[in-house]
């Protein structure tokens, strides 16, 4: 293969032509961004595409993973757009389609007062420059994701900045929604939340598709919980059939603080999510939570870190996935203690419900411990509706496949009661629903 086939292959539809004309258009952010991201492209463009011998692509459908065919999409106004898939009450909202800011709701009432910043990333990083500094792409990325993790830093255009000064609780969940719109769009979706001292708040971001269309979804997010903040972070993923999506999370916990995270998989072809939770100081919990409905022949591939840096933290992974038709199902996760984070806590397990004969799950728990006084444990299930309590429910007029969906909304309840915000649950449940009635 001669070297310009080579490189062409590396970068696809993203190239030097791709990326001159993207910092063009934000040759007016700070000078240290521009750096950073001609620095991420030429990374992006250096690294190979993922090969079977990489242990973190492990059981990935590597042949799926092409980069080419995929544009910078044109602006789009909010009525080309679907209606929101979440409808909650709000403190605020920022829609973004095709990496724009498309309409917004403002702060509820005495919030900007109180120096809440809710605001696009864009805007951030010319008035906030300093905070975004500290935070924005700023922890470490684990071993798979370096180049997506370039490429989303080399194209990032906007995205939603939520800074929470001390002691703020916020009456109601924030809300983000990325829309990817028309063929071959390339979205490049980011969130970057701050909650400082003894903060409360609850964050829903949603990615959506407008319409059926092939899409490229290449998202981040960055979670930083200050001492004793209480942050829950939800996401919904209801991308188009067709999308290739690539999304990662970093979330930092500090002394006392507490982060929920729960996603909800439910779009696209090929997505692979990636999540690192770093415990960073005593009294530190992270709860990460996920659902998947896969059926078809999508894939989603999910990798997870739980890092313990300090003593007395707490960690607790609950992933489950259900399987419908020829879908197929990827978990690999990995808990770490260092040495110095004795009476750490730390829990993972992945559970799949298998709903046909043809699908496919695959499950690598895994611990990796230096400290020798720890509570830790994995596992990985893979098991079948029980025929009995499908016979029951058969037996009193209920056809199979909505026998099968209410035993499967049983399975999932234990992680969406999780969720503190009934209003959300139920909006979460509906989009579940709504994927069995394809």
């Amino acid at each position: 293969m001669s070297s310009l086939t080579e490189t062409n292959r590396l970068v696809g539809s993203f190239t030097p032509e791709f990326f001159a004309a993207h910092l063009a258009s934000v040759s007016h952010l700070p000078g240290w961004w521009l750096d950073r991201k001609r620095a991420a492209y030429e990374q992006f463009a250096s690294l190979p595409l993922p090969r079977r011998t990489d242990e973190s692509w492990r059981f990935a459908t590597l042949a799926g993973l092409r980069l080419d065919g995929y544009c910078r999409p044109a602006p789009v106004a909010r009525a080309d757009l679907a209606h929101a898939p979440v409808e909650l009450a709000q403190s605020g909202q920022l829609l973004f389609a095709n990496n724009r800011l498309v309409a917004r709701e403002n702060l509820a009432a005495g919030l900007a007062e109180r120096g809440v910043i809710f605001d696009t990333l864009h805007h951030a990083l010319q008035h906030h420059g300093d905070l975004v500094q500290a935070h924005l792409l700023a922890q470490p990325v684990p071993p798979g994701a370096e180049k997506f993790t370039a490429l989303h830093t080399a194209l990032l255009d906007d995205g939603a900045f939520l800074y929470l000064p001390r002691g703020v609780d916020l009456p109601a969940p924030l809300v983000v929604l990325h829309y990817a719109h028309g063929a071959g769009a390339a979205v490049f979706p980011h969130t970057l939340v701050i909650a400082e001292q003894d903060t409360r708040a609850t964050l829903v971001d949603c990615f959506r598709s407008s319409g059926a269309d092939r899409h490229f979804a290449c998202g981040r997010n960055d979670l930083h919980a200050g001492h004793g903040a209480q942050l829950t972070y939800a996401a919904a993923q209801t991308w188009s059939r067709e999308t290739l999506s690539f999304q990662s999370n970093a979330t930092v916990v500090r002394r006392d603080a507490r982060v929920q995270s729960l996603n909800l998989h439910l779009g696209g072809r090929q997505s692979r999510h990636e999540s690192h939770s770093q415990l960073q100081a005593p009294g530190a919990q992270s709860e990460m939570l996920a659902l998947t409905v896969a059926h078809g022949q999508q894939e989603f591939d999910q990798r997870t870190l739980q890092t313990h840096q300090a003593p007395h933290t707490s960690s607790n992974l609950l992933y489950k996935n259900a399987l419908l038709d020829q879908a197929k199902t990827i978990f690999s996760g990995l808990i770490v203690v260092d040495a110095d984070a004795q009476k750490t806590d730390a829990y993972q397990s992945n559970r799949n419900l298998m709903l046909s004969d043809d699908a496919e799950a695959n499950s690598l728990p895994g611990l990796e411990i230096q400290a020798n006084d720890v509570r830790c444990s994995h596992g990985a299930t893979s098991s079948r509706i029980d025929p009995e309590q499908e016979f029951y429910l058969q037996a009193r007029g209920i056809r199979k496949g909505d026998a099968d969906e209410l035993l499967t909304f049983g399975f999932f309840e234990e992680v969406l009661s999780q969720l503190a915000s009934e209003a959300l649950h139920d909006s979460f449940r509906d989009l579940i629903k709504a994927k069995f009635r394809k």
